[in-house]
């Protein structure tokens, strides 16, 4: 960690010196396991560990799924049901990573919003924050493509939605939506497309996480005050960190196993519970779904996108300005990337001088608020796109912009937050300094 003064790995024998003196491998390993971690991070911190085991599921598990499919419209489906009946384990396997795909989402999802909640895409983390939105951005690229994968009813009709979209772009969007389908529809080189992309994304994500832990890394870690820690002298940066091993290892170890319970009943005992029952029909161009609907963790996005018809003003508006340029199509492509944009600008958008949210009055209700809204949307993206859903989508819509663009700002002017601790041990101590101090008096057995 940058700047906290800390113990650094020094070869003793004759072989670590001779391998660290030409691949620092092992003082890199000891460093990343021994980094200085603010001892006073709570139960909200334990994601990172889930989404590494999440992503290290669906590369080991896709691998192998990759094996026996077929990557053609007239073999996909058939090939799909040859790993269910007849791979050896192939139904767990299959299994293990369209669920697998779920928590990776449902574990993100509590991540960013506990960065947005204490803090952490404050300075000087701003290119931290940056880089865990290309990993969500490129998480929904390949979970969209392996979505389309099996060729079922709903894969073949979510992929012509979606790829549609890209063609409401006005001058470059039907050049981009042909290269992308690889034709003028969804056809065999579309699917061939994706199943390229989906096996290549993880690998590109994989990297990108990389990049996240050397950033945070670099800059320590946040924590539940937004306090950073003393730099002044190893002694002081000791009262504010421990080790991360084996501290923080065994609890999100412990955390881990945990979740792992309720994956694995899911995996065991619900497998289909978050799919849709129109994909166990092989795709048919002819026969279109009474309600087309992505999986749950696109939902949210989904409502917003759909939220923009031609009868909202602000619709209406943007296309008189533009001469019909933007129409309800192409604003509501905007909004969608929009909602995803304005996560990415938040470094910037909120202005307040206080990290953390848990000495933010004021912005804990909104905050709160957000957090309802989200689910909202995310209940209303599975819904019709009729009334009164479509006006409920609209103003759940509206907040979600309003929230990032008019009261985060304003919040940083009028907000009077109450004063952080002036360290992380004063913190800790106030937390849990009575039953440490009673835990190092207790005689030992």
């Amino acid at each position: 960690m940058s700047g906290i003064p800390h113990d650094h790995y020094e070869p003793k024998t004759r072989g670590e010196k001779w391998v660290e003196s030409r691949l620092p491998i092992i003082g890199l390993m000891y460093n990343t396991l021994m980094i200085p971690t603010p001892r006073n991070l709570n139960w909200w911190w334990i994601f990172g560990i889930v989404l590494a085991f999440c992503l290290v599921l669906q590369i080991v598990t896709g691998i192998v799924l990759a094996m026996h499919y077929t990557p053609h419209v007239d073999m996909a489906f058939a090939s799909i049901e040859h790993i269910m009946r007849n791979v050896n384990g192939g139904h767990m396997l299959r299994y293990l990573h369209a669920n697998g795909a779920s928590l990776f989402f449902f574990a993100v999802y509590i991540h960013i919003f506990r960065g947005l909640f204490y803090g952490s895409y404050k300075s000087p983390r701003e290119i931290t924050w940056i880089i865990g939105m290309l990993i969500f951005l490129a998480m929904m690229a390949t979970g969209f493509m392996g979505y389309v994968l099996p060729w079922g009813q709903m894969s073949f009709w979510g992929a012509t939605v979606i790829t549609g979209l890209f063609g409401a772009i006005p001058f470059i969007g039907e050049p981009i939506q042909t290269w992308l389908l690889g034709g003028p529809a969804v056809d065999n080189a579309t699917l061939n497309r994706f199943f390229s992309l989906h096996y290549l994304l993880p690998f590109i994500i994989a990297a990108l996480v990389v990049v996240h832990i050397w950033a945070f890394h670099t800059t320590g870690n946040n924590n539940p005050t937004g306090v950073e820690v003393r730099r002044g002298s190893k002694a002081e940066a000791e009262k504010d960190t421990l080790p991360f091993w084996p501290y923080f290892v065994i609890k999100d170890l412990f955390a881990l196993g945990v979740i792992m319970i309720g994956f694995w009943a899911i995996v065991g005992f619900m497998p289909n519970f978050l799919g849709h029952p129109d994909n166990y029909m092989e795709a048919n161009p002819l026969v279109t779904p009474a309600h087309i609907v992505p999986e749950w963790y696109f939902l949210p996005f989904y409502a917003i996108l759909r939220a923009f018809t031609s009868e909202v003003w602000v619709v209406q508006f943007a296309s008189f300005v533009t001469g019909g340029i933007i129409d309800a199509k192409f604003f509501g492509v905007l909004a969608m990337f929009g909602a995803i944009i304005v996560l990415a600008l938040v470094p910037w958008l909120d202005t307040s001088s206080v990290r953390s949210g848990r000495y933010r009055p004021m912005f804990r209700w909104w905050f709160y608020l957000l957090i309802i809204d989200f689910m909202v949307l995310m209940w209303l993206g599975a819904m019709p796109a009729e009334e009164p859903y479509a006006s409920y989508a609209l103003i759940a819509s509206a907040y979600w912009f309003a929230y990032f663009l008019i009261i985060l700002p304003i919040l940083g002017v009028l907000e009077k937050p109450t004063q952080p601790p002036a360290t992380i041990e004063d913190d800790f101590d106030a937390h849990y300094g009575e039953s440490a101090a009673a835990a190092d008096a207790a005689p030992a057995e």
